[in-house]
Formats: structure tokens, sequence, C-alpha cells
């Protein structure tokens, strides 16, 4: 037993030797990131543009891995079977802390389960209407609402999704009786929206700013507790007169669990220069992303804090969960 132990004592010495070792050296081979996504939309052209430069930075490929569908669930169980050695990353988003709320149980905890790196970028959601709407403001809309409870229609895609919830949560938030209508995409919103089907739209900004800039839509506010930077003539939902409203995308990257902490601080670091460069700054705006890194404590404590709100939310709004 005596040897036993003793070989078990030098196998973990040997292995915490190993760990500088590795951050030292990290990294010295190709980096993957997989991401819940697929090709060709905004989390992907944008983790696109990070992992360029932070190849550029750290003297490695970072690759892109597409992963779409599940929820994110499929993505996330790619990143958590790999090893935890910093050459498997993940994408980590406000949609993931929504499944947590959403789902009773899922395959893994994010909680637990994850090495939080950095968050990359924050995104508002924006409120929109038919050009030729009656509403000039988010405030006529409301008072519309109020007006005529349960009269007025809210199109938005994904139930239980980032702006389902959005739209749910302005429900409460301005105390309006509105139906929410979901649409299968954008699009179909937006085409909704033009007929006069529905009121309102509630989206990210990409979805609606080739109708915007054809003047067939009109913008009434955005979601985050400022003005975005991508927007800044635009109102938040708050200076519209909901002081309660606050809701603002994020997304971020993570490692599996147990990952050397030198590495994560190696990627940390890396990060909070790319995302400080004017460039990547710029490209990010233009599509409606504002460059924001943090400490993992922080995103953590942002995730955990999401979890929480979208709870409350979508246990007000009745949305059945899985």
């Amino acid at each position: 037993m005596r040897w036993t132990a003793l070989k078990l004592a030098g196998a973990l010495l040997i292995a915490l030797a190993a760990i500088p070792a590795i951050a030292q050296t990290y990294p010295d081979r190709p980096v993957k990131i997989v991401l819940p996504f697929g090709a060709g939309g905004v989390a992907d052209v944008s983790s696109r543009i990070i992992a360029d430069k932070l190849g550029e930075r750290l003297g490695q490929r970072f690759v892109i891995e597409n992963m779409p569908g599940a929820g994110g669930i499929s993505a996330a169980k790619a990143v958590l079977s790999a090893p935890p050695d910093g050459y498997t990353l993940g994408l980590v988003t406000n949609g993931t802390a929504i499944s947590a709320a959403i789902f009773n149980k899922l395959p893994f905890d994010p909680v637990t389960e994850f090495d939080m790196i950095s968050t990359l970028g924050t995104f508002d959601l924006v409120f929109a209407v038919n050009a030729n709407s009656p509403y000039k403001t988010l405030a006529d809309f409301v008072a519309a609402a109020k007006a005529a409870p349960g009269k007025l229609n809210v199109g938005t895609v994904n139930v239980g999704g980032t702006q389902n919830l959005g739209a749910e949560l302005l429900k409460t938030a301005a105390g309006i009786d509105v139906q929410i209508v979901p649409f299968r995409n954008s699009p179909d919103i937006v085409v909704g929206l033009l007929r006069d089907d529905v009121h309102l739209m509630v989206d990210f900004p990409p979805a609606v700013k080739g109708q915007v800039d054809d003047g067939k839509l009109r913008l009434l506010a955005t979601s985050g507790p400022k003005r975005s930077a991508f927007m800044p003539d635009l109102v938040t939902v708050a200076e519209a007169g909901v002081p309660n409203y606050e809701v603002t995308s994020w997304n971020g990257m993570f490692a599996p669990r147990g990952t050397p902490p030198q590495v994560v601080t190696t990627i940390n670091a890396a990060l909070k220069d790319v995302l400080a460069l004017s460039d990547v700054k710029q490209r990010l705006l233009e599509m409606g992303i504002e460059a924001r890194p943090s400490t993992p404590d922080e995103l953590m404590r942002l995730f955990k804090a999401d979890v929480k709100k979208w709870d409350a939310v979508i246990v007000k709004a009745g949305i059945e969960k899985k």
C-alpha cells in the first residue's frame, strides 16, 4: 500500500510540474474554437475576425468549427469531451444562459464544467415598426397598447430565444398586454411588419438594417442600458419611458473545466489585446457588436445573473420548460 501511495504521489507531482511547462509552450499547435452556430452569420464572422487576430498574437492558427443545432448543446458537449488543455475552446453566449433557464436539466452544468475565459462583445436588440406606422416612438406604442389591451401584435423569432424573451420582458416592464407572435425567421417578421400583420418587431440590428436603410422600417429604440455605439442617435427603451427594461446579448469564450490556469490567463490576455485593436473594434461595430473583454470571474457572474433573470421572465411568460 505504501509503495502504491508513493507512486500516486509521484504521478501527481509530475502532473503538477507539467502545468507550467504547458503554459510556457502554449500554444504549440492549432487551437479549435467550436461555435454553436452555422457559417456566415454574425457570430461566425465576428468569431473568425477574433480567431485570426488571436492566431497572429499567439503564433498558431485558431480554427473555427461550426456545430449548429440543439440549442448549443451539441457544441458545448463537443468542447467538454475534449482534453482540458486549451486546444479546444467554445463560444458561450447569453443563449447558453437562456438554455440553462429553460431546460429543467442540461447534459452539462456550465457553472461547474466551464472554465470561463472572457467576454468578446455585447450587442443589443432593436425595436422596429413599419415606416408608415402611427407609432413614432416606443412611448407611442406603449400608450396605444395600454389603450387597447391585447389588440397589438409583436413579432419575434424563436420562442424562448433572446428576441422572444426580450418582447416578453417589455410586456412586464411596461405593464402592457400585447400578443407575442412567433415567426420562423427574421425575414418573415419583416414581411409581416410591412403588411401590418404585426405592429412591432424585436430583433437584432442585422435583421432589419437593409429595410431601415431603404426607408421601409423605422427604429424606435435599442435594448441596452446605454445608447449603442452602433446607433448612438437611437434612444434606449429606458429613455423611451420603460425604466426597468434592459436586455444585452453577449458572447464569450470558455474552455473545459480543468484547463491549466496559466493557459486561461494566456488566452484572456491575448483577447484583451485583440479586442482593443482599432480595426477589430470597427469591424465588430459594423455588425452591431461592441468589443468588450472581461475577466473569467466577470464572465461567470454575468452568466449566473442572466440565468436568474431569464428564468424569472420564462416563468412570468408561462413558457413551458423542457
